[in-house]
């Protein structure tokens, strides 16, 4: 499989790279392009920070320019935080996405979006001050209106970004379910 791997709003950091060695491991073919052209962040409010100085359709040109070369190919898109809406919005505009994984994060679902059957999997954990229980279900209703096949795992007690072992929020136990769930489903891609 293609993937195509976007960074949370911490930056191209080693738990990225690692995921994607895990993915390779599993034989895929993984791409993490830098949308923050080589700045990371220590906490969440920095990396926020630069996010809204480079502004979001900076950061959406920049995810196109990445994967437009290998879209052809049929990925996979798959993200962290802010890479998995980033992920999201991708996988909606691209006719031949494969699949969509998203790792604690979802986004706005444009107006007219529509696929035919993406098969999409979500990864968060339980409670997440990132995504509440109720933005999670109009997320869910509104991903299926427009005719994704979404999954959603849920972790209990985890932190936000609970497979990034770099972060106070690593839940070891989750961060290893989260990859076994993970990695079967694109197997079935």
């Amino acid at each position: 499989m293609n993937i195509m791997l976007f960074h949370s709003t911490y930056g191209l950091r080693p738990a990225v790279h690692r995921a994607a060695d895990r993915l390779r491991a599993a034989g895929h073919e993984v791409w993490t392009p830098d949308l923050f052209d080589g700045r990371t962040f220590d906490t969440v409010e920095e990396g926020m920070a630069y996010n809204e100085e480079l502004g979001k359709e900076e950061l959406l040109k920049r995810a196109v320019l990445a994967a437009a070369p290998y879209s052809e190919r049929g990925l996979v898109y798959a993200g962290f935080s802010l890479g998995a809406a980033t992920a999201q919005t991708l996988a909606l505009g691209d006719a031949k996405a494969r699949g969509l994984l998203l790792l604690h994060g979802t986004s706005d679902i444009a107006a007219t979006a529509s696929v035919d059957g993406l098969p999409v999997q979500l990864h968060v954990a339980e409670p997440d001050a990132y995504e509440t229980d109720d933005w999670l279900s109009a997320w869910y209703l509104q991903m299926r209106k427009v005719g994704a096949d979404v999954e959603v795992y849920r972790y209990a007690g985890a932190g936000h970004l609970y497979t990034d072992s770099d972060l106070p929020d690593y839940d070891e136990e989750a961060a290893e379910a989260t990859w076994r769930v993970a990695l079967g489903f694109l197997e079935t891609l």
